[in-house]
């Protein structure tokens, strides 16, 4: 049982107040920083730096507060970017192990609760050996390790395929049937409406809506609360577009080997100036290893990367200034592609010095411009990327590569962090920019939403090699038929 009663913190929240029951699930909807988690930290006793917390949480009947966090293992929380949870030089293994020595539990049914192997290959692998997906569901088999009677989950299925993200879903619809509450932070309608008995929807602090899943996701009274569910892109957005004809970027043959195994089997694609490319799959398919091996970020054990018919170096390190401009990448988590130490308009405006050749005012000017294109003011802008929510930061990555002014520039799953909202301003903007710039967009994601609303072709990488590839509205309908047929049957 949760209780929050006019919750406040600083200029972040403004009076959050609610109630959830012993197994039952609430979820917390918005925009990117509208105070979503930083509700969900107040239950853990925690706050973001120099905010001050005010008002009464209970947990398990247990009051709840700064420097008065709840016992050991009362409270299991999932952030949204795992690489905040994950310790990069520790094996897997070890760390499970440890937790599992504190808590007195086994790692092996936390693994297989998270649809994870738990052989000892697995076990023995560093966190970056891991697809992004793979991450997301070793922090939930961490969680489960501590045997919480309440999870604070913050995005559980970003950057997760469909199918992978049903099983999240029905695994954590299991744990609420065992008697555990949880408080989902989600951008993800369809995961709320699938998961959440109550929802309540916050807008810059304060909450404008709250009250049953159905009533509130399928007869919202507030206008923004309709807004966010009118944003949501669809799959019957995909619509056929004429395409120039001529290949900008083309990949040929392309193998690579990731973590010791073959990661990518002879893979070939083309993208024309002005197209969108989407490339989709499971978790651990190939998409993230083909996407870092056309930007140079993993060098190939063999094929070609060429853009308007000249080949690039394979190595990021062998790619002259041009060449690093021309291709740019934006992460899945951003959080971890900024240094915490630094203001963030510092690091968007460095990329215009280094490969621009501009002089450290003109790089500001050219920042501030390129952050107001994805709606992020200056203000914000100034802050170190703690004090930014995970959208926010997401979008300040996208303005970074932007900036450099590329021909490609590669997304992976960059819209997983956004409000439905946020969500379609990102798209509609990339849209307006690839058609006016003659922009080659390869998006790497798994919301098959987004890809219909942006992507004039679609490859499918399946165990790393293309099992699909085409016009978007072909390819997808092809796809979800086929994922249709792998759901299992009652």
């Amino acid at each position: 049982m949760i209780d929050v009663i006019d919750l406040r913190a600083g200029p972040i929240l403004h009076g959050v107040s609610f109630h959830l029951p012993a197994g039952q699930v609430l979820a917390l909807v918005g925009g990117s920083g509208s105070g979503k988690t930083t509700t969900g930290l107040a239950l853990l006793g925690e706050h973001p730096p120099g905010v001050e917390v005010t008002g009464t949480v209970r947990v398990a009947g247990h009051p709840v507060g700064p420097g008065r966090p709840p016992a050991p293992g009362t409270v299991g929380f999932v952030p949204q970017h795992p690489s905040a949870v994950l310790n990069p030089v520790r094996r897997i293994g070890a760390v499970l192990r440890e937790i599992a020595a504190r808590h007195g539990t086994s790692v092996e049914p936390a693994l297989r609760r998270a649809s994870l192997p738990a052989d000892r290959a697995f076990l023995r692998r560093y966190p970056h050996q891991l697809s992004g997906g793979q991450q997301q569901r070793l922090v939930v088999a961490q969680a489960l390790l501590g045997e919480p009677s309440v999870i604070v989950a913050d995005e559980p299925t970003t950057g997760q395929d469909p199918l992978t993200r049903d099983e999240v879903v029905g695994e954590l619809a299991k744990l609420v049937r065992q008697g555990i509450s949880i408080v989902l932070l989600s951008h993800d309608l369809d995961v709320v409406r699938a998961l959440a008995d109550h929802v309540v929807v916050l807008r810059e602090g304060r909450v404008v809506e709250a009250g049953p899943a159905a009533s509130v996701l399928d007869d919202p009274r507030d206008d923004y609360t309709r807004s966010l569910v009118a944003a949501r892109p669809r799959l019957d957005e995909a619509t056929e577009r004429d395409l120039a004809p001529a290949a900008r970027l083309e990949v040929t043959d392309l193998v690579a080997r990731h973590g010791g195994r073959v990661a990518l089997h002879g893979v070939s694609l083309r993208a024309a100036a002005g197209e969108c490319l989407a490339v989709v799959g499971r978790s651990g398919s190939g998409k993230t290893t083909l996407a870092r091996c056309l930007a140079g970020l993993h060098t190939p054990d063999s094929g070609s990367v060429r853009l308007d018919g000249r080949a690039l170096a394979p190595s990021l390190r062998r790619r002259s200034r041009a060449d690093l401009a021309a291709v740019q990448y934006v992460f899945q988590d951003a959080r971890a592609s900024f240094d915490p130490h630094g203001t963030v308009l510092d690091q968007v405006s460095r990329t215009a010095v280094r490969l621009r050749g501009l002089s450290p005012g003109q790089a500001t000017a050219a920042a501030v411009e390129t952050l107001a294109e994805v709606d992020l003011p200056p203000g914000t802008a100034r802050r170190r990327p703690g004090e930014l929510s995970g959208g926010e930061l997401q979008r300040a990555a996208l303005a970074r590569a932007l900036l450099a002014e590329p021909d490609v520039l590669i997304c992976d799953e960059i819209t997983s962090g956004l409000d439905t909202l946020t969500q379609a301003t990102v798209l509609d903007h990339l849209r307006r920019l690839a058609r006016r710039r003659g922009l080659t967009l390869v998006v790497i994601s798994h919301d098959l939403g987004v890809v219909a609303r942006l992507a004039d072709h679609v490859a499918v990488v399946a165990d790393g090699r293309l099992a699909d590839h085409g016009p978007a509205a072909q390819v997808l309908r092809r796809t979800v038929l086929t994922a249709r047929e792998e759901e299992p049957q009652p």
